[in-house]
């Protein structure tokens, strides 16, 4: 399946204003960025642990008023802060207000959670690792019967991205309901996580050739220069997204990357 390449930017809403978050959200919808993330986290992940913060969904709700054309969602919500069924009824409803020409833009964008503050302060049960990925198994068969259910149901199959590499469970989980895989390593591991994948979709009867690759060019965690992201593409990759934290976001690196995204697309 021959897909374009596409860059995302997930704004890390940290150490910085809801103003600003809004406007760079504007500005880049009118560069052309193919999709815009946050994180789902009650606490910035760097810097001042206690700096300035803004929770995920209800900043969504706001982006999706504001934009028109490009996708958005979380990089990734986190399972264990909200039950199954009302994430797909908050999913259904953005893709509702997103909508344009009746089809909505949300990406629900998940994963099994891991940063244990949020957890603490919050007054959840951080369990482990691996009942938190089963929690994600568990709830993803859910989400997915409530939307046909929900009155009005979603305008579109909302897109599932799942983040994470484990490779016995996360990767099984990937096979059976991601439309979209999202990692941040290098090309010799992934190439070596996809034959695992692709295991993993021989076992569960799916094709995983559906499920689009997506790799960071994150410049804060994993630097990449023009020839790693050629490397990338090559071994199968085509959304490519790039983290940004406040107080200011340096737009201009996005301007860098989308203007490779579209040379190489020529």
């Amino acid at each position: 399946m021959t897909r374009p390449l596409r860059i995302g930017v997930q704004l890390q809403p940290q150490h910085t204003t809801w103003a600003h978050i809004r406007d760079t959200v504007v500005e880049l919808e009118q560069l052309g960025v193919d999709v815009i993330f946050n994180w789902d986290h009650f606490y910035p992940l760097n810097g001042d642990p206690d700096g300035a913060h803004f929770e995920s969904w209800t900043a969504l709700g706001a982006w999706a008023a504001i934009t028109s054309r490009v996708e958005f969602g979380a990089l990734v919500n986190c399972n264990s802060y909200r039950n199954a069924d009302l994430q797909a009824d908050m999913a259904r409803t953005l893709d509702h207000i997103s909508a344009v020409d009746g089809v909505g833009r949300f990406v629900f964008g998940t994963g099994a959670g891991w940063f244990q503050r949020d957890y603490d302060e919050y007054g959840y049960e951080f369990g482990t690792p691996g009942t938190r990925i089963k929690a994600l198994g568990e709830a993803l068969p859910r989400i997915k019967a409530r939307w046909p259910r929900l009155n009005p149901p979603p305008t579109r199959d909302i897109p599932i991205l799942i983040g994470g590499r484990g490779e016995r469970k996360t990767l099984r989980i990937v096979a059976e309901h991601a439309d979209i895989w999202h990692s941040f390593v290098p090309v010799p591991e992934l190439q070596r996580l996809l034959g695992v994948l692709a295991e993993h979709g021989e076992a569960v009867g799916r094709d995983v050739s559906e499920i689009e690759i997506s790799n960071e060019l994150n410049p804060q965690r994993v630097p990449r220069s023009q020839a790693e992201a050629e490397e990338l593409a090559e071994a199968g990759v085509t959304l490519f997204t790039i983290g940004l934290s406040g107080p200011e976001y340096d737009v201009a690196v996005v301007r860098r990357w989308l203007d490779w995204r579209d040379a190489r697309s020529a």
